[in-house]
């Protein structure tokens, strides 16, 4: 059976607030990242490799153990998980607060990942099995635009702290807000578990799932550096060297992940089969808006926040702004968001919640094409605010429906691993569109700013070796060069890169969540309905976890 203990009155709502406060504060964390991050590249010396690592690694162990916290979470509680997981983060977030370099800041922003991992299935979990009818649809749709509106917020507090502080108050903040949450919810939030099914922990899946996933993502992000199938440049991870001229460790690396899921899909079938514990439990994408919406979930990722990885980047570098301004500027995001969160639920009960979520990408790619239309050497933070704030309505819209829509039909008793299951395929979906669109980003630059100087008059190989410069800081060198000979040239030149470079990231941006809205169609009209109607479904019967 599962142990639950359904909260009412004020309390549930109070429970609700400190649960959302633990949830905030990765997803702000993530977001706050994307401003902090060229001030940390000038201030620790990165690489566009290393800043993009500085996302992936965070997203890849975030992913990867999301599986296996929400089995733990079922089994040994929700709550007990969840705390730890927050305690974990905030001594991580220290951390990184304390980092000198590229490995330690990495290293530190992966364990944050280990947190944060625990903490987003239990806190759903926790929201399924202690509300139900109404406020189970209600505190869903806070939970979501929670997630949206604080991945809108994060740049605003990042900048603010970034300018007035430093980067390392964007992860320090993550303390008082820790300890906040701890005593809030130990004092409101019961304890809840499942004490069915199988125990123990499936480490040959955990196992292949982690690897699967390192191999894939790290192929997708290092291909460009080290070189897709021929080694291009010489590779080094502690006493590991890898020559140039051979195969490459990207091609290695990718083959391996990707051998490693196909093993995963059959490996689970079978114990699933011999009723063993499993790290996926794949008879819960029979539940057709479980398995259409987690598909939803990971395609519309790929490209929901990667612009928010390169427009800060080339506010700060061509534009010149600071990075409170750029937040200030991305703020236009965040009210989108909150309007269209608190818009949505009304919405959702005259239309339905699938056609608001479909209303809601429809606006990201709206959103994102307009940016991508605006984007010059001269654009004005005020005349990018009508494409923010429709893409920030879009995810507003989306967000906080979709969550509702996957887990509808869901029994609480597999809550856990079904809220990790739609959270991994969220991470995942960024992780991979983070390496995607970074990739695009660094392929742009080295090409938009190569192309830009030539057609100034500049030599080629002049314009190649600033078009490598510009394309390494990930457009941070581009204010320096104005200190070189013929510097007006070269500051124009590699500015009109970037703005090429940012806009095809926008285009290719706008084209997966293009495909996210059209895989949406996949979805049955009427998912989540039950939740707004204030009863449960039918439980099917589902293959033992």
């Amino acid at each position: 059976m599962s142990e639950t203990a359904v909260l009412s009155g004020r309390r549930r709502w109070f429970a609700l607030v400190f649960l959302a406060l633990g949830v905030a504060m990765i997803i702000l964390d993530a977001t706050v990242v994307n401003v902090a991050i060229p001030t940390m590249i000038r201030d620790l010396g990165l690489t566009t490799n290393d800043a993009e690592w500085v996302n992936a690694a965070y997203s890849l162990t975030f992913a990867s153990l999301l599986i296996l916290a929400g089995r733990i979470a079922d089994r040994s509680g929700r709550r007990l998980i969840f705390l730890i997981g927050i305690l974990g983060f905030v001594l991580a977030s220290v951390l990184v607060s304390l980092s000198s370099n590229a490995i330690e800041v990495i290293g530190a922003r992966a364990l944050q990942g280990v947190g944060a991992a625990m903490i987003l299935p239990a806190s759903l979990s926790v929201i399924n099995a202690v509300f139900v009818g109404k406020s189970r649809a209600i505190a869903f749709a806070v939970w979501g635009a929670t997630i949206g509106g604080m991945a809108a917020l994060g740049p605003l507090v990042g900048g603010w702290l970034t300018t007035y502080a430093s980067w390392h108050w964007a992860f320090l903040i993550n303390v008082p807000i820790g300890i906040i949450v701890i005593i809030g919810v130990i004092a409101l939030v019961p304890e809840t578990k499942d004490t069915t099914g199988p125990r123990g922990i499936d480490l040959p899946g955990t196992a292949l799932v982690t690897l699967g996933l390192l191999g894939v993502v790290f192929a997708l992000i290092e291909g460009q550096r080290y070189g897709w199938v021929i080694a291009i440049r010489e590779f080094k991870a502690g006493p590991i060297t890898w020559g140039t001229g051979g195969i490459s460790v990207v091609l290695i690396a990718g083959v391996v992940g990707a051998i490693a899921l196909a093993i995963l899909i059959p490996l689970e079938r079978r114990r699933l089969a011999a009723g063993r514990v499993v790290v996926l439990n794949l008879s819960l994408f029979k539940v057709r808006s479980f398995g259409a919406g987690n598909a939803v979930a990971m395609v519309v990722s790929l490209g929901e926040f990667g612009l928010l990885f390169s427009l800060p980047l080339f506010l700060q570098s061509v534009r010149g702004y600071n990075a409170l301004d750029t937040g200030v500027i991305l703020l236009a995001l965040a009210v989108g968001s909150f309007v269209a969160s608190g818009a949505g639920a009304g919405l959702a009960q005259r239309v339905g919640p699938v056609r608001v979520l479909q209303l809601g990408m429809a606006l990201e790619v709206l959103g994102i094409l307009a940016l991508g239309l605006v984007i010059s050497t001269s654009v004005t933070g005020w005349q990018l605010v009508p494409g923010l704030f429709c893409y920030g309505m879009g995810v507003g819209f989306a967000t906080a429906q979709l969550t509702g829509v996957i887990l509808s039909e869901v029994p609480v008793a597999e809550s856990g691993q079904a809220s990790a299951v739609q959270s991994t395929a969220r991470q995942v979906g960024a992780a991979i569109g983070t390496a995607i669109l970074g990739t695009t980003l660094i392929i742009g630059l080295g090409a938009g700013v190569k192309s830009s100087l030539e057609d100034r008059g500049v030599p080629s190989a002049g314009a190649e070796q600033v078009a490598e410069v510009v394309q390494s800081s990930a457009g941070q060198a581009i204010p320096g060069l104005a200190s070189q000979p013929d510097g007006a040239v070269l500051v124009a030149g590699a500015e009109e890169g970037s703005v090429s470079a940012t806009r095809i990231v926008a285009w290719v941006a706008a084209f997966l969540v293009g495909l996210g809205l059209l895989t949406s169609l996949l979805l049955p009209r009427n998912a989540a309905r039950v939740l707004s109607e204030g009863y449960a479904p039918p439980k099917e019967k589902q293959g033992s976890a």
